[in-house]
């Protein structure tokens, strides 16, 4: 398939280009060969953006729940329909291995389509009778919303940010991380092909100066950014300003605990998706691994035995289930992780070494004997890079697992139903999982506490963030005034 789009933005429903804008080199993280070319957005790409969605969702909001959401189911179908071609694409923006891509990138963002499409129409307004008087409500858009994304999922983060938006009756300006900027455009292609008004969806490319026009437009009365807590602090304070609504979904340094009780095959399975699906570049990650001492040694030694599995190679062929990091400075970076674990004394027990291939591929890495302070304990990595602690009891473990600034996820393994609750109930975490780890349905919330985020993400939360309720106060009888 071709990897070069027709032209860098999708803007009022087409293609637009404009050369004078800073190349933006997409690379292909399995070689390293640059498989597109396209330029970031000028100020007058810019202007063209916000003058078509401030326009057409004037003329969005008008449409009834029902008319909108059958828009956003028909974009489901086709995106279901395309799904192969979808997943490839996203295989050769982001590196993921495509027996990944094909069930959890495309597949994701149909779903949160077609949820926010059979949802919006159920969502109504409330009377409030006061005597002979009465309230009642309205929920209506925010009006022009800004989402800027991250490189990890850049078609399930386009999706799960346009979904609730425009269900509310809401336009969005959409732009991808400059690292993976191929499948947003094929979103607003099918958003347009289902019917929606053209400048609802755009999308514009760019670096962090075009994100920085974006947030600070008069225009733009809504910012949903999916990234890193330092990018985030910046996004934060700049809508702040303007007094924006702003949705925040930032980074983790999540908690993954194992109990001597817990279903041993369950236990690796969850601290293999919570530490190597994705190359280990998902923000929920649970990358402290807690395992209690009486199964530390057996559970390290069928980890150890289950990474045997792991088939690198060309992330296209469905067999392979482990691809590279999506560039080499993110490789580079984890690279630096690991140095740091192995000076500051953790134990490697498997992986920590570049492969002898092209692309920026790199070992699954386990350390073991990590202790709190060490710095692979506390900062995010954002790489396939496990650190397992020991504990001993559930007060001790809970205490250091919430021991942290951050607070997006955190798991449990164990077969004690009650104990199970307590640790979910004890986490200071938005999201949490019982034995299992980083499931993330759209009919379920998803977003962070302390420094991992603001705001929540898929369910009906979503709806609270993408719109506002109007009161309106309805007066049956004659007014008094004083004079």
């Amino acid at each position: 398939m071709t990897t070069q789009p027709k032209a860098s933005h999708f803007i009022d429903g087409q293609y637009v280009e404009d050369t004078a804008g800073e190349i933006i080199e997409v690379i292909y993280p399995a070689t390293g060969a640059i498989i597109a070319r396209l330029h970031a957005a000028t100020p007058s790409i810019i202007e063209q953006a916000l003058t078509s969605a401030k326009r057409a969702q004037k003329e969005w909001a008008t449409w009834s729940p029902t008319e909108r959401g059958r828009v956003l189911r028909k974009a489901a179908q086709i995106m279901r329909d395309r799904n192969h071609d979808l997943s490839v694409l996203e295989t050769y923006d982001t590196g993921k291995p495509y027996q990944e891509t094909s069930v959890a990138d495309a597949t994701s963002g149909a779903d949160s389509l077609e949820y926010f499409g059979g949802l919006i129409a159920s969502i109504t307004g409330e009377h409030i009778p006061l005597g002979e008087d009465f309230v009642y409500t309205r929920r209506e858009p925010l009006g022009v919303c800004v989402g800027i994304g991250a490189w990890n999922y850049p078609t399930q983060i386009a999706c799960w940010k346009a979904a609730p938006a425009l269900a509310c009756g809401n336009a969005m300006v959409f732009k991808p991380s400059e690292t993976t900027p191929l499948c947003a455009l094929k979103v607003a292609e099918i958003l347009h092909e289902a019917g929606a008004p053209a400048g609802v969806y755009n999308v514009l490319q760019g670096y962090g100066s075009v994100g920085a026009s974006l947030i600070t437009d008069a225009r733009v009365d809504k910012v949903s950014l999916t990234g890193s807590v330092p990018t985030g602090r910046k996004v934060y304070a700049a809508a702040a300003d303007g007094l924006r609504h702003v949705t925040m979904e930032l980074g983790g340094k999540s908690p993954l605990v194992i109990f001597d009780d817990a279903d041993l095959e369950n236990a690796v399975s969850g601290a293999i998706l919570g530490n190597f699906y994705s190359s280990g570049q998902v923000c929920s990650n649970g990358t402290r691994v807690f395992v209690q001492k009486g199964t530390k040694d057996v559970f390290l030694e069928r980890l150890s035995a289950r990474l045997a599995g792991v088939k690198m190679g060309d992330p296209q062929d469905p067999d392979v289930n482990f691809g590279p990091m999506v560039s080499d400075r993110q490789r580079q970076i984890v690279e630096g992780f690991i140095a740091k674990g192995l000076e500051e004394g953790a134990t490697l027990i498997t992986g920590g070494k570049r492969v002898d291939r092209g692309g920026f591929f790199i070992e699954p890495t386990v350390f073991a004997d990590v202790t709190d302070d060490m710095t692979i304990a506390r900062d995010e990595i954002f790489g396939p890079v496990m650190s397992v602690l020991d504990f001993e009891t559930e007060e001790e473990v809970l205490a250091r697992a919430n021991d942290t600034v951050f607070g997006l996820a955190a798991g449990v393994f164990t077969a004690d139903l009650t104990r199970a609750h307590r640790m979910a109930a004890g986490f200071e975490a938005g999201t949490c999982y019982i034995n299992t780890y980083n499931d993330a349905p759209v009919e379920a919330p998803f977003g962070g506490a302390k420094l991992s985020g603001v705001g929540r993400e898929n369910s009906k939360a979503a709806i609270e963030h993408y719109s506002q309720i109007k009161g309106v106060y309805v007066r049956m009888g004659d007014l008094d005034a004083p004079f």
